[in-house]
């Protein structure tokens, strides 16, 4: 996908990647870019923003319906808005928060796909965009529900990539390690685990979003090693679990 001329939906698009997404977009010469979030104060030069909580179905199929009236159209929707609660063990977990976490990390991008594919559909295209971490493919040790519901997400993803792809509809899941954003900042001034390979910029990962969508790939990984170590992963799965437990006592207070 080209951007020049398109109509961008970005989710969490006032601040961190999500913001980092759509200032990229403009800059490709997307003819609106449309931003949601629960503040809007932070929304990018240029960009139309609307207050959207997309842990509810009704106001993402709200904000959908308003960019439909207002632009006609939806060329692509980045499901970006994500939150993560830190926590490694299940014995202290508070499932009201995973329960929150999960409505965010992953019924807020079916929600999403539920109301924007029919219009795609009836179009014969679209596109849609699901930022969802490398704890998708691997996992945060410092986080069981970020992992968790990161894993589902991804889940999500090849099921619309491989289920909509008869009706001109494609799907890219971005996969970055840290960020340096807000979220990444709460875990870690180094990004914790997750830093070990370095923090980049909202602006790498948008770079890597765009050549992503460009050449139509289905996974985006701005930190190009996480590709490395999801093979490793599947090859020699033990030894895997073996290195996050040792990640886990490095950057937890697991050993208690």
């Amino acid at each position: 996908m080209q951007l020049k001329g398109r109509i961008a939906v970005v989710t969490g698009g006032c601040s961190g990647i999500g913001a980092g997404l759509a200032r990229r977009f403009l800059l490709e010469g997307a003819k609106a870019v449309v931003v949601a979030d629960l503040r809007l104060d932070g929304a990018p030069a240029g960009t139309l923003a609307h207050r959207c909580d997309v842990s509810r179905e009704d106001e993402v199929a709200a904000l959908v319906a308003r960019v439909l009236r207002d632009h006609e159209r939806i060329d692509l929707f980045c499901s970006n808005a994500g939150v993560l609660t830190p926590g490694w063990d299940l014995r202290e977990a508070d499932f009201s928060l995973w329960q929150r976490d999960w409505n965010v990390n992953v019924m807020a991008h079916a929600y999403a796909a539920k109301a924007a594919l029919p219009g795609m559909i009836a179009r014969g295209e679209g596109y849609l965009l699901q930022t969802l971490s490398a704890a998708s493919l691997l996992a945060t040790p410092e986080s069981a529900s970020y992992t968790t519901t990161k894993h589902a997400a991804l889940g999500l993803a090849e099921s619309l990539a491989f289920t909509y792809a008869r009706f001109g509809i494609r799907v890219s899941a971005l996969c970055p390690m840290a960020v340096r954003t807000p979220m990444v900042d709460d875990l870690d001034a180094g990004g914790a685990s997750a830093g070990l390979d370095g923090v980049i910029s909202v602006e790498d990962v948008a770079a890597a979003a765009v050549e992503g969508l460009r050449d139509e790939r289905f996974l985006i990984f701005p930190h190009p090693m996480v590709r490395d170590y999801y093979a490793k992963k599947a090859a020699h799965h033990d030894k895997w679990l073996q290195r996050m437990a040792a990640l886990q006592e490095r950057f937890t207070d697991a050993r208690r």
